[in-house]
């Protein structure tokens, strides 16, 4: 799997049947291309995450979607961001797949990118799986 993810090809990670019992296709977004983002959306929901330690959300100003995160199992949704320069809609498995290089790319700040996107950042919480057992943190 991380051999996998090396090559920036994605990989299923799974949970406990007493979580979600479920599996999220997980990329190295700092590889995604439109070919394997195409794969994540055809093969999954469509909609597609992108899980950001916490230091990275604040540097892009990314604030919560809500201000009261009802969700039961905490998932730290931010605002949805698309990429600024060389998209259009923001849609597309190419334009996604700029947004995901993007936000892996710490040499960007927040004015590179649109609010809102179809591109779902999730804030990870410090301490990873030992803090929160959620496929944000793996």
């Amino acid at each position: 799997a991380i051999e996998a993810m090396r090559r920036g090809q994605p990989i299923v990670v799974t949970d406990d049947e007493s979580r979600e019992n479920e599996g999220d296709l997980i990329l190295a977004g700092e590889l995604a291309t439109a070919e394997t983002v195409g794969f994540v959306v055809r093969h999954s929901s469509g909609v597609i995450c992108v899980a950001l330690p916490g230091e990275r959300c604040d540097d892009l100003r990314l604030p919560p979607m809500v201000s009261r995160n009802q969700d039961p199992k905490g998932t730290a949704f931010t605002v949805s961001v698309d990429l600024k320069a060389g998209t259009t809609t923001g849609i597309s498995a190419a334009e996604r797949a700029a947004t995901f290089r993007a936000l892996a790319d710490p040499a960007l700040g927040p004015e590179a990118f649109n609010r809102p996107g179809h591109v779902f950042p999730l804030r990870a919480r410090a301490g990873g799986v030992l803090e929160r057992d959620g496929h944000t943190e793996a």
